[in-house]
């Protein structure tokens, strides 16, 4: 597999990445950092295997975690596989718009 991690979101404790093989996304990595466990969710789409399933856990950890040099003492992961129905939002956003939510005045 030639997959590719891009970050969608990254806030003090937690990051967002989609999962792409070639240009289309086949699934999404949520990172939860509590300290020294790492708490994840990582959503794939039905067409993975269980070895590929664990191949990815293994590159997701070597590539994302283990290249952040966080002293962990768990990494705790929950899978789920299954397919993207949708994304759905408040509001409507325009290609190439950010996605962050308006400042505070």
């Amino acid at each position: 597999m030639d997959l590719r991690f891009e970050r969608e979101c990254r806030t003090p404790h937690s990051e967002v990445y989609t999962i792409f093989e070639e240009d289309q996304p086949q699934g999404r990595f949520d990172v939860h950092f509590a300290g020294n466990l790492i708490h994840c969710t990582l959503t794939v789409s039905e067409r993975f295997t269980q070895d590929e399933i664990q191949d990815l856990i293994d590159d997701l950890d070597s590539e994302l975690l283990d290249a952040v040099g966080l002293t962990r003492d768990d990494l705790i992961i929950h899978v789920h596989q299954g397919r993207e129905i949708g994304v759905f939002s408040s509001r409507e956003y325009s290609e190439g718009e950010e996605t962050a939510p308006p400042s505070e005045n």
